[in-house]
């Protein structure tokens, strides 16, 4: 294992941050640390890079116990948000900035260096100076100094959250073939579900300082451990007293053997999809939604005001609301 996190307990002052946590991340994965704000994800990010110390339990780094080790010892790469670039510096020189304090040789650096830019798609703009960098651009600089020194392990807490929405697509597709190429083990904080399916090799979905779940994203998806999981990894609707993906529902505008009526209230185009906005009999008028296809919205004439029945599909994935 690359890293292992065994029994962490962290508090600041009198809140616990973090509860007992374990954790497990494979030597060259790119495993995602995913839950809501105040859930613990940087803070046990900034555990393993050495920037907090646990009140208890251990950090292992390729084998090395580096609980009580500084930063600098622990031969990690880490990348924050809002990345603070040397301004005075140029896109090169800042890549080149830790191969330089190693004292490392100066053909050895440039050649290092603009293997790093062309890695990142920057060659082009070695010389330039970080304001004249978009924000992406930036991050992508970030990166390449973060990888310079070779790290065992690089860190990455929302590397992207700072960039618009288009920004951050580019970016989180460019992550997944750039680990592909350099296979260092990553660890990246994400509050967004769809980025961690996307992006990771292995979800570990963290909330009130405890992990809740680790698996594929497929696993995590597909079999959530609770509600909690299943309705942050992804929309739900719910019906009868399960949970149910939206794209897992029948929807017909007769009776269905086991389904529940419901009302239309809204239909929204999406493309190839449609998202049918329905109250659902029984549950207090509390809204639900289902998707399907525009061709089946179509055929059955789907209107606001109509009445219709639901049920999940044959193989729908299914959470009762009482599962624990």
């Amino acid at each position: 294992m690359a890293i292992e996190v065994r029994d962490v307990t962290k508090s600041f002052g009198t809140t616990p941050v973090l509860r007992d946590v374990s954790v497990d991340v494979e030597s060259g994965s790119l495993t995602a640390l995913l839950g809501p704000s105040g859930g613990g994800k940087s803070t046990l990010l900034r555990v393993i890079a050495g920037l907090e110390r646990p009140d208890i339990g251990t950090v292992h780094i390729s084998g090395v116990d580096a609980t009580r080790l500084s930063p600098q010892r622990r031969d990690v790469g880490f990348v924050f948000q809002h990345y603070a670039a040397f301004k005075h510096l140029t896109v090169f020189r800042n890549v080149a900035f830790g191969l330089e304090i190693r004292k490392r040789p100066k053909d050895e650096i440039r050649e290092r260096v603009m293997e790093l830019l062309e890695l990142v798609h920057l060659e082009k703009l070695a010389d330039r100076y970080p304001s004249q960098l978009s924000g992406g651009q930036r991050q992508r600089m970030a990166l390449a100094r973060a990888l310079a020194v070779e790290p065992k392990v690089l860190l990455l807490d929302e590397p992207f959250g700072a960039l618009d929405a288009q920004v951050r697509k580019e970016l989180r597709t460019w992550l997944r073939r750039l680990h592909d190429e350099v296979h260092v083990t990553t660890v990246f904080v994400t509050h967004d579900q769809e980025e961690a399916i996307e992006v990771a090799d292995t979800i570990v979905v963290l909330a009130d300082g405890e992990v809740k779940q680790v698996g594929s994203p497929a696993e995590v998806y597909d079999h959530p451990v609770d509600p909690f999981v299943m309705r942050f990894l992804g929309p739900v609707t719910e019906i009868g007293g399960d949970l149910v993906r939206p794209h897992d529902i029948e929807i017909s505008a007769s009776p269905l053997d086991g389904g529940t009526p419901a009302t239309i209230a809204r239909v929204v185009r999406l493309g190839f999809e449609v998202r049918v906005e329905v109250e659902v009999d029984g549950q207090d008028g509390r809204e639900a939604w289902v998707q399907v296809t525009r061709e089946l919205a179509d055929r059955l004439g789907l209107a606001p005001g109509d009445t219709v029945t639901l049920r999940p599909t044959p193989g729908a994935r299914r959470l009762a609301l009482s599962a624990v």
